[in-house]
């Protein structure tokens, strides 16, 4: 099943990232009245946990630096209800969707079938120890087709998400080590100037090299070394295992099924990286 759940991530992730990096939903957020994309992202987000503390978001997402995620939380909540930005949230991704896989696509029987199969995987998982993807489970799934298979592929992809902060834990990765390990393998160097940490303080980012290089996990030159290398393929390996359940809850057939419908649908999305 772990090649399954890899192969589920690479269809789904493509659904998931309209939320990201289309216009659409931050446009949606922006006219509730969040000042930011970072506002609309972690108010939005985080909004299935109910209205928690900047220390609980933080806890839950994992990979942000300390104080980023209090610069939004919970002010961004101040005026605008949570469930306002769930649903403007839900409505720009749908959009966005809609536009990118035009008429054909978006209404075919294909992605119909896609969103059944994607929401009894995601409905039928176990939620033990998934806080953010048990958080989404609170929320109802919407009926419209489309709007179904990215709320559904959002829940699987806070599953995985919430496995793969159990896979990290576990070898003793912090989620800014997380962001720079990433970095390596994506060949960006130095790893320092990924754009999810490259804005954090230098003395910050130095501190964190020195640790890497001093568990044997990175070179000189800021490279994987092969306990680096091993340490990294483990944590996909265990977010893979640790991603698989919801698949189990489909037959051979129907997961057969779905990613033969799927795949013309993340075709498109790879196509227009997902904007």
């Amino acid at each position: 099943m772990t090649r399954t759940a890899r192969r589920m991530f690479e269809l789904l992730e493509p659904i998931c990232l309209v939320t990201f990096l289309s216009d659409e939903c931050n446009d949606e957020l922006a006219a509730l009245g969040h000042r930011t994309y970072w506002d609309g992202y972690f108010a939005s987000r985080a909004a299935p946990l109910g209205r928690v503390p900047a220390e609980v978001v933080h806890a839950a997402f994992y990979n942000f630096a300390d104080g980023e995620v209090a610069r939004h939380i919970p002010s961004a909540w101040e005026t605008i209800p949570p469930e306002a930005s769930v649903a403007a949230r839900q409505r720009g991704s749908a959009a966005s969707l809609r536009r990118i896989l035009g008429d054909e696509l978006a209404g075919s029987p294909g992605l119909v079938r896609a969103a059944d199969l994607t929401t009894q995987a995601a409905m039928l998982a176990p939620t033990v120890g998934r806080m953010m993807f048990a958080g989404m489970r609170t929320l109802p799934v919407p009926t419209d087709p489309v709007a179904r298979l990215w709320h559904s592929a959002t829940m699987l992809r806070e599953h995985r998400g919430d496995g793969h902060i159990a896979a990290l834990l576990s070898a003793g990765i912090d989620g800014t080590e997380a962001h720079v390990l990433s970095a390596i393998d994506m060949g960006i160097h130095p790893p320092e100037s990924f754009g999810r940490v490259h804005h954090l303080p230098e003395p910050r980012l130095a501190a964190v090299m020195a640790g890497l290089r001093s568990r044997g996990l990175v070179d000189a030159g800021g490279h994987f070394t092969d306990a680096g290398r091993e340490t990294k393929q483990r944590i996909e390996t265990v977010t893979d295992e640790l991603a698989a359940p919801p698949y189990e809850a489909l037959s051979a057939a129907e997961l057969d099924e779905l990613i033969a419908a799927l795949e013309p649908i993340t075709a498109r999305l790879v196509a227009t990286g997902s904007q």
